[in-house]
């Protein structure tokens, strides 16, 4: 009886032994060994010109870590934002859709509700369906809230209701009130016994201003930003209350660096999507005391030097992690850049030979060139060969392209694929791109660039960029004359033509009073 009771023991032991061998046997045939799919960063540049690194031709500038992505990866000489100010080209990454078909996509102040629809496609919303978390850290400047917000509850809608997972943000732009960050709805560190009130209409009973108490700032105002002062800062707009919740400007790009750093750790085991955007060197420059000086140029050098550092020590985090091999990097800015943007701190008096438009005409607020046409590259360790490429690259293609990457078919209203241009296996890029200043529009295509009539001052006096604003129309060859220096319209008509036909077919007609060109 008991061999009896053994043989049966001894059996079932059998049993569960093979049972497992076979248990374990079928963990191995369901394991994924499929490639995991690539980390997808946008690192965002502020007021970012042509002409303002190194790697693009500055001579009075170095900015080896931003150098690096370039020499490493697809370097582009013809990639574009899609406006020549900030809220329309962050308007456009995100949605793959050109900001002047929204009507509410220009410059917004710190109030405005946020003008992406939440049931509108997004790049994270996109990538979220893909298994990718979403995150976003820095400058936002796309409303938030559906009006009348009220920042000591929960501001929503915002980054979090259009497809990211984590947001910490400034709600607006570095010189707009309310200063302080925004982490997922809610402002980080508000003391709930010193609410805030913001307003762009009227100051507060017995608050400061920069106009009334230059004495109290520390920076002057030149033109419009001489409302509330915090940090000794003139702003734009109005604001009481939050004491403890304001940011220090002189930390915050070490700020997001941290925040950034820490969200790719925290992610560093899945797939991530990050949209990094700094606030360099938009005003007001605040460069750390370890940049302060470092240019010879004035904050506004200093600030590009310490967002090349900041660029450089984000780098590190993501080799230290083991995910440069895994990690497919764009690097652009939202617009071209400005001088002097509404402070006196020597950004003009100190600028020397630096050219921050490069070789390009206009900036910041212009049709010409390098109101659009920015620094704009592409990096993924062992993925892409370095090169130069002479494509015509947009932001607004991102979606589309990204889309394809990760196995999407989604795509955007105005977002075509230039997966292969991106990764630098084509040279075929875009053959034509409609671009935005305000309220108007141009139009380029292939080497060719049409700038419609406008009635309106040539040049911004208080910047000193010309607009584009002419009473003609405007046509350039940009491959014999990048400078657009020498309009070409009277002698080449048929070229106009086409230009017109090919900008209405897309734009529809001008939509502002023109002057007709006699055509000869």
């Amino acid at each position: 009886m008991t061999s009896l009771r053994n043989y049966f023991l001894n059996g079932a032991i059998l049993l569960l032994v093979l049972s497992g061998c076979k248990s374990k046997e079928e963990k191995t045939v369901v394991k994924d060994d499929s490639p995991k799919q690539p980390n997808i960063v946008f690192i965002y540049m502020d007021d970012l010109g042509y002409g303002d690194l190194s790697a693009y031709g500055a001579t009075e500038l170095s900015t080896p870590n931003i150098d690096a992505l370039a020499e490493g990866g697809v370097q582009f000489t013809n990639g574009y934002a899609t406006s020549a100010t900030c809220t329309p080209s962050r308007y456009a990454i995100l949605t793959g859709r050109y900001p002047w078909r929204n009507k509410d996509a220009k410059i917004l102040p710190g109030t405005a509700p946020l003008i992406i629809s939440t049931d509108q496609l997004t790049v994270p919303k996109m990538l979220k369906e893909k298994g990718y978390t979403t995150g976003i850290v820095g400058k936002w400047h796309l409303g938030l809230g559906s009006g009348n917000v009220n920042w000591n509850e929960r501001v929503s809608p915002g980054p979090n209701e259009v497809g990211f997972d984590y947001s910490y943000i400034l709600a607006a732009t570095q010189d707009r009130v309310p200063t302080v960050y925004i982490k997922d709805g809610h402002v980080d560190g508000l003391d709930p016994n010193d609410p805030i009130e913001v307003s762009y209409k009227e100051n507060f009973e017995g608050e400061p201003t920069g106009l009334e108490n230059p004495e109290l700032t520390t920076m002057k105002w030149h033109h419009g930003h001489n409302n509330s002062i915090v940090n000794g800062i003139p702003r734009i707009g109005y604001m009481k209350g939050g004491e403890a919740a304001k940011w220090s400007d002189v930390d915050m790009a070490d700020h997001f660096l941290a925040k950034a750093q820490a969200y790719v750790k925290d992610h560093k085991d899945e797939p991530f999507f990050l949209y990094y955007a700094l606030q360099q060197p938009h005003v007001p420059r605040t460069p750390h005391p370890r940049f302060a000086g470092k240019s010879g140029m004035g904050p506004r050098g200093d600030v590009i030097l310490e967002a090349d550092w900041v660029v450089g020590e984000f780098m590190k985090t993501l080799e230290e992690q083991g995910l440069l091999e895994n990690t497919l990097i764009v690097f652009s800015s939202d617009n071209g850049p400005v001088v002097n943007d509404g402070y006196y701190d020597d950004a003009v008096e100190k600028l020397g030979n630096h050219k921050p438009s490069g070789p390009l005409r206009g900036g910041k607020y212009s049709l010409f060139d390098a109101g659009t046409r920015v620094p704009f590259i592409t990096y993924w360790k062992g993925k892409i060969a370095p090169a130069k490429s002479e494509a015509l690259v947009c932001q607004v293609d991102l979606l589309t392209s990204m889309a394809a990457l990760v196995g999407s078919d989604k795509k955007g209203e105005d977002s075509e694929n230039f997966l292969d241009v991106l990764m630098g296996k084509s040279d075929q890029g875009r053959t034509e791109l409609v671009l935005e200043a305000g309220s108007r529009t141009a139009f380029r295509k292939g080497d060719w660039a049409m700038i419609p009539p406008y009635k309106g001052a040539a040049i911004n006096k208080q910047v000193n960029i010309e607009l584009g604003n002419d009473s003609e129309y405007q046509l350039y060859n940009l491959k014999d004359d990048i400078g657009q220096t020498k309009n070409l319209a009277k002698e080449n008509p048929e070229k106009l033509q086409e230009m017109i036909q090919g900008f209405e077919a897309i734009r529809g007609k001008n939509d502002v009073e023109i002057k007709e060109l006699e055509l000869k």
